[in-house]
């Protein structure tokens, strides 16, 4: 038995790749950060880092939970999330995805780099929806674990060199890579609201399953 799924743990990074987008954090993350050290702002990556894997964590244990509770069924989830991850995919398209700023008295670490800038809606929503298809496997959920830990190590890498990643790109390189994510994510989120609808119309017996 093999100890991870390969084809699910690529699934898994590629999608949570495309949706937190960590090359394109840097523009963003190099204006937030523009007054700091480079110890400071080291450390500001690292802070929200560990924020947003946090946040995504505790929406991928308990999250199952919280939509029990509020009796609100996974193909609306996956629904309404195709739904989010597309107007996300639209703002970057239209070149938005900078339309943030730091709040006077708060900690850009915080807000708005852990959340909702790394730990947003779109990838919490993407979590909970892969820990549904590992379906307690041990293989997925090593597997999910393992993108997990990828992903974050990608997002800390993004920020902590995010001058040099800058300078090798340029401007349009940054903006063509951010552009390129706007695509996938879109063909992303469009699949999402498919398979919703699908699951919806098996439920009610339009379609055989």
């Amino acid at each position: 038995m093999n100890l991870v799924d390969l084809s699910f743990l690529t699934g898994v990074f590629v999608t949570l790749f495309v949706i937190i987008d960590p090359p394109g954090t840097v523009p963003i993350f190099l204006s937030l950060t523009s007054t700091m050290t480079a110890k400071q702002r080291s450390r500001a990556a690292l802070v929200a880092v560990a924020v947003a894997m946090l946040i995504i964590t505790v929406f991928a244990v308990f999250g199952r939970f919280i939509l029990d509770y509020m009796h609100i069924s996974l193909p609306a989830l996956q629904f309404s999330g195709g739904l989010l991850l597309l107007i996300v995919a639209l703002q970057l398209l239209a070149g938005k995805e900078g339309e943030m700023a730091a709040s006077e008295g708060v900690n850009v670490a915080l807000v708005p780099l852990g959340t909702p800038l790394l730990g947003g809606p779109g990838a919490i929503v993407a979590v909970m929806l892969f820990v549904q298809q590992a379906g307690g496997e041990a293989s997925r959920i090593i597997s999910l674990v393992v993108a997990m830990v990828a992903l974050a190590l990608a997002m800390y890498l993004a920020m902590r060199f995010a001058g040099v990643i800058a300078r090798v790109l340029g401007d349009g390189g940054v903006t063509l890579v951010t552009r390129i994510s706007g695509v996938l994510l879109a063909a992303i989120s469009t699949q999402m609201i498919f398979d919703a609808i699908r699951s919806f119309l098996v439920s009610w017996g339009v379609i055989a399953g």
